[in-house]
Order: C-alpha cells, then structure tokens, then sequence
C-alpha cells in the first residue's frame, strides 16, 4: 500500500554481495534442526516482551493472524487469516480465518481468540505490560459476527495498520487461557504454530516436536527442533563449525564471520543485510541529574557516532550513524542534516566543549554514575566501552556494569536506573512503529527514558494519520529534532546483520530484521 513509507525501499538497499538464499529444491521431511539462541528469554510472552530471545523461543510454538512473506519481503500474507479486506477509508479491516485450526490443548480455534488476543494487547488488564499498547490503541471496536470473521473497526486512520497486524509479536492466544489467567502466557505455551512444545531446560535449551494438526498441509518439514542458549560466542561458533549447531538466528560479528568461513569455506552459508535494529542510550528523567535537559544533553554532545562507526564496525554488529529511522529508507534523515542535530556534530572538538559548559551550568562537572547494559558480547559491551571512553573525555565517569538478559530488562522496565543502553527493536522501517519508542511513557511503555512529552505525542498522532509522503516525512523530522534536543534517549548507532548457517538448513529466509523468520515451519534439512 503507497502509505506504508518505511518498507518501500527495504530491498533497495539490502548489502551488495550478500549471499543469495540457496536454489529451490524439492523440501525434505524430517530431522531436527539444532540451533542457537545466544540468550535465554525472561519469560514465553511474545505480547510483553521486546527482545527476540522470546520470539527464538516461543514463535515457533504460535500463530499470527497475517506476517511478512520473506521471499516477496515487504509483502504481507496471511498466517491464520486466509484472506481480508480493508475498507476504502481506512476504518474497516476484515479478516476471515482459515477453518478447524487447532491449538495444542485440542480445542478450536475462533475468532473469539483473535479478539481476545488484540483486546489484551490494546488494553492489557492489570499486572499484564504490553509495549505495543500504544500500537494499536487506534482500534476503537472488535467485532466477531462469527466464528472465523473478525472485524477490527477503527476509532482514528492509522496508515500503516496493516503492517502492524502482520507483527511477529502478535501471537494469538487461546481466549479461554486469557479468561483463567491474563498472565498465563508468560509461564504456558499453547498455540496454534507448527511446533507443539516439548522442554525448556534452564539454561541449557528449548525443544519442540512437529504439529501433527498444523493447519498448513505438509507443514512443518522438520520432526522437531532444539533451540540451545549459547551466551558465549566462542562457544556457539564452535559449535557452528564443529557441526553440532546448524545455525544462529540473530546475527555474528564480522570477525566470527571471516573465521568460519576461514574454517568452513563452502559449507557455510553468509547473508548480510542492514538491520533494523539500533542500541540508543537512555536516561531516567525520574532521577537526578538526569531530569536536567542540560546533562542529558551534554553526554550525547560528547559521543562522536561518526568515528565510533567506523572503529566499531570492524569488531561488532554495530555500523550506520542515524536518526530514529533507519539510515537509507525512505524517511531517514540524510547525513548531512542529521549532522546538524544535537547530538551528531562532527566537530567534536567544539561539541565536547559545550558539554563540558553545559555540565558546569547543572552543577556537576565531576558527574559519576552506572551504566546499565546487557551482558551480551555483541555488540552490547563494545558500545558500553565506547560510551565509558567517550564520557571520559568530558571528565564524567562511567561506572560499565552488565547483566543477564533477565535481570537487565527488569531492571529497565521497573526504572531502577541511571542510565541505561537500550535497543530500539524493529521488524519494519515504519516511522508509526520506530517513533513508538519516543512518545510518552504513559502512553508507550516502551519509552524506558520514563519522560512524558505532549509535544512529542502531538507529533505522533498527526504523523500517524498523514498518507502523503513529502508530509509525512517533515513531521518525522519535526519528532525527531524535538527528541533529541530534549535528550531524553538517542540512538548511539544501527547494527548490520550477518547470519551464518550451514549449507544444509534450507528454506529459511533473511531479512533486515531478526524478530522475523522464526516460526521455522518453512526451514527443511538437505542431509
């Protein structure tokens, strides 16, 4: 659709020389795919969380009523809806079901479940979080004439709400499981996805075993999968190149690309892309000194992003200087404006100055504090070392400490921090769903900054009802300049992707986003 900004340019600027998905072949039944995770998720609830540790986890397990079709990446396709219809003003969407869909537990999947799944998500009962609150909070009614229609009925135009219904965070949940418990998910698997769910061990592995009753005929190839945590990177490239894994998901450095291929030359299959996914730093506006717009200010001023890409880029994940979009779409801010912005001068001689001033001005010259960061290798302690340097250069210090996944994101959602790096995890380059992450915090829980903008949320609901792109575009700009002059959370810098699997595990598919392809119904083994 012409109003679905971000994605229009995707494969247009998908890396040069990444390798090609491999031939078509006749699918084979059978096996086990034995791949890593390299983290282990807090809980199983794809609608609560916003790492992709829970969607390597649980996707497999579950459904969604429409998704990206990968292979024709940005169309969208129906996954439990076999077909919709979406009114001419953009107030109706109708989705019919595909018949006799079963979850796990044997029951009967309905539209019922569909409704009950978007109502938690749009208006999640007390003790649920939903992040994608703010996402959907533009649907006014849900309707279910019957048991394989529903309509979602519109209180406001949203212009990329079709994109949104084909999130991979959308799982649909069974509305009996919802009624008995509204936290149920983050504890029990039932769904309807092609695999039916067999173990979790603690930090050791995930396991499923194929759907006899998927509702997609011949689907899944595979007998079963074993997702293994692998939080070390020395320990899942060896067991890439040792054979024991097939794969990870998510994406390697350029240094654990170049060894396997050293290792491994044509058994291993490389694809690279730009990614939709940044880490940004973030403050907590609750706590002083970082209620001060001239602090939060300051540290951003003194990170020099231009030559942090280029150093960085060799050693991690990390790579593009960019705004709230991501660098190269349709709506991202060219490098030469966003040079301009606070926070991205090149002259950071000059910069580093003023932030020192600044700093003088809000009575703390010496400024000492704890950086929250995830203890994942890549590329969350390169940037927490990059940041810690770079404050030094402004006399602040820095105090690097990192967590386990779980703790680190508890410790981000309750607030109980200073400053923080964040991610802005995407899985399109729609400015409805990046500038999300900005708006206020009673609004978007997703804002961990916890700073409440009206102005901001202005910004946000006018952009989301403009269809015209040139129009669209100014007030992404206007978001964005307002964003970071206020210095609530900033990006630090885009990550790149590369995938490494081997040449055996077929039928999956890369994308600029690892929160896609994880259902793993397509993946067969060639062996």
């Amino acid at each position: 659709m012409k109003f679905a900004l971000g994605l229009a340019g995707v494969l247009a600027f998908a890396i040069a020389g990444a390798t090609a998905p491999a031939d078509a072949q006749q699918p084979k039944r059978g096996g086990t795919l034995n791949f890593a995770i390299s983290a282990e998720t807090p809980h199983y609830d794809c609608h609560g969380s916003e790492t992709y540790a829970t969607l390597h986890f649980s996707a497999p397990f579950y459904s969604t009523l429409a998704r990206f079709n990968l292979k024709k990446f940005p169309e969208i396709e129906g996954d439990l809806a076999s077909s919709w219809t979406i009114a001419p003003d953009l107030m109706t969407y109708t989705f019919k079901l595909h018949p006799n869909v079963k979850f796990h537990d044997g029951t009967t999947l309905t539209s019922a479940d569909v409704k009950a799944t978007y109502d938690r998500m749009r208006n999640p009962p007390k003790g649920v979080v939903s992040p994608r609150k703010a996402t959907f909070a533009d649907i006014g009614t849900i309707e279910t004439p019957d048991a394989q229609t529903v309509v979602f009925k519109m209180k406001a135009v949203n212009a990329s709400m079709i994109e949104h219904f084909a999130s991979p965070w959308n799982c649909i949940y069974s509305a009996k499981d919802l009624a008995a418990d509204p936290n149920a998910p983050r504890t029990k698997i039932n769904g309807t996805g092609p695999f039916v769910f067999g173990e979790h061990v603690k930090g050791s592995h995930v396991t499923g075993k194929r759907n006899e009753n998927y509702f997609k005929q011949g689907l899944p190839y595979l007998d079963g999968f074993r997702g293994v945590f692998t939080l070390q990177a020395a320990a899942m490239l060896n067991a890439v190149q040792g054979g024991q894994l097939l794969g990870e998901f998510r994406g390697i450095s350029p240094a654990e690309r170049d060894r396997l291929v050293a290792a491994m030359g044509d058994k291993i299959r490389i694809q690279e892309d730009s990614w939709t996914l940044n880490l940004l730093v973030a403050f907590n506006t609750t706590k002083k000194p970082f209620d001060d717009v001239r602090v939060r200010r300051a540290l951003l001023m003194s990170i020099d992003r231009w030559g942090g890409s280029a150093g960085l880029s060799k050693i991690s994940l990390l790579r593009s200087v960019g705004g709230v979009i991501r660098p190269g779409s349709p709506l991202a801010t060219p490098p030469e404006e966003l040079a301009k912005l606070p926070g991205y001068s090149k002259n950071m001689a000059a910069a580093r100055a003023e932030a020192r001033k600044l700093l003088k001005e809000a009575g703390v010259p010496n400024l000492k504090f704890v950086l929250h960061n995830r203890n994942l290798a890549q590329p969350y302690t390169p940037a927490g070392i990059f940041l810690v340097d770079q404050w030094r250069r402004i006399g602040v210090t820095a105090e690097h400490k990192q967590y386990d996944t779980s703790p680190y994101l508890a410790t981000l959602n309750s607030g109980n921090y200073e400053v923080a790096i964040d991610f802005s995890n995407l899985f399109m380059d729609d400015s409805t769903l990046a500038l999300a992450k900005y708006l206020s915090h009673d609004r978007s829980p997703q804002n961990l900054s916890r700073a409440v903008d009206r102005e901001l949320d202005k910004l946000y609901d006018a952009h989301v009802r403009e269809t015209n792109v040139e129009k669209r575009k100014q007030m992404v700009r206007a978001f964005e300049r307002r964003v970071f002059e206020q210095g609530y959370q900033q990006p630090i810098l885009w990550w790149h992707r590369i995938v490494a699997t081997h040449k055996t595990l077929m039928g999956w598919d890369m994308s600029p986003s690892h929160n896609l392809g994880a259902q793993l119904d397509t993946v067969w083994l060639n062996q």
